[in-house]
């Protein structure tokens, strides 16, 4: 980008104001494309909301991949895994408190199926890092595997519908799905362009005072491209949808991991070494065990979320601790 460290902040906040908007427009469209087609909002989140705000992370780890940056995007899936689970859910879940929306208990009104969801995407982002730091490398195998992963449980859960959808099908009225359908793509185009003004501008300052590129693409990229996560989450606790935004964070999990890791790692041409990134796996499986016994206990207060904000600071402190400009 620039080289003037002005320039490239300015462009950063643009780029955030611009991230906003779009989320905004995805999840209202996410929502209406919900009550249309009958399909739970836990799964919408999951799905359409999860996939938009991952366009971001996925837009840089494929650029970062093909220009021979693998360090920059596995930092960037895994470390926006990391700031999802912990930092964002974690930032959600006190804001549903300050809110009062604890009361309404998104756990309790959740179908099995809409936990399930959550379960198996906690479930691929714990089991994939932990295999690959088992392995030690990673290849376009291993790529195409996670990609196959990704489509055929994607399509399992859109082909699918529980009782609980059927019924919301019958009773929901049907809107425009084509129109909010074209407005969720338009915003998550959107959401790619400002995201990678973001990303760029972002990585131009933290390379101005020499930061290493595996901590960039672990923590400033990762955040960076998971401002489009926060956001569109708590667009979604603001408008009295937390199912929608503990949905988003937990299928953001699930694309990060088996999409975007998948990508980076398919259009890769040798083995890549995964111990490089073990302190960000290790963080990142520890995080989402706390959700996965969270869960199990049906508890996502307040408490809950300070836990696992605190988590994300360690974390931020270990990574920078050593830091010497």
């Amino acid at each position: 980008m620039f080289e003037d460290p002005l320039i490239n902040i300015l462009i950063l906040i643009v780029s955030l104001v611009v991230l906003d908007r779009a989320s905004d427009l995805t999840i209202t469209n996410a929502v209406k494309i919900s009550n249309a087609t009958g399909y739970g909002k836990t799964k919408i989140g999951f799905v359409l909301v999860a996939f938009c705000s991952s366009l971001p992370a996925l837009s840089v780890s494929i650029i970062a991949s093909l220009t021979g940056r693998l360090d920059v995007a596995v930092g960037n899936a895994v470390g926006s895994n990391l700031a999802n689970i912990s930092l964002i859910l974690g930032f959600c879940l006190i804001l549903t408190a300050f809110r009062k929306l604890e009361k309404t208990r998104p756990l309790s009104f959740m179908a099995r199926e809409e936990l399930l969801n959550l379960y198996f995407g906690l479930f691929v982002a714990s089991v994939v890092p932990l295999i690959l730091i088992y392995m030690g490398f990673a290849n376009g195998l291993v790529g195409i595997f996670l990609l196959a992963v990704f489509l055929v449980y994607t399509y399992q859960l859109l082909a699918r519908k529980d009782v609980r959808e059927r019924q919301l099908s019958k009773t929901e009225p049907k809107s425009d799905t084509r129109k909010s359908t074209f407005l969720a793509i338009l915003s998550g185009i959107v959401i790619v362009v400002a995201a990678y003004f973001m990303v760029d501008s972002a990585s131009a300052i933290a390379e101005y005072v020499h930061i290493n590129r595996v901590i960039i693409g672990g923590t400033i990229v990762a955040f960076g491209t998971s401002v489009s996560v926060l956001l569109a989450s708590v667009r979604a606790i603001l408008r009295g949808h937390p199912d929608v935004s503990l949905g988003n964070i937990v299928g953001t999990l699930f694309m990060n991991t088996a999409l975007i890791l998948g990508v980076s790692f398919a259009v890769w041409e040798s083995n890549a070494d995964m111990t490089a990134y073990s302190n960000l796996f290790i963080f990142s499986v520890i995080a989402n065990l706390f959700v996965w016994f969270f869960l199990s206990r049906e508890k996502l207060g307040w408490k809950e979320g300070v836990v696992l904000v605190l988590m994300y600071a360690v974390f931020l402190v270990m990574s920078f601790g050593g830091y010497r400009p």
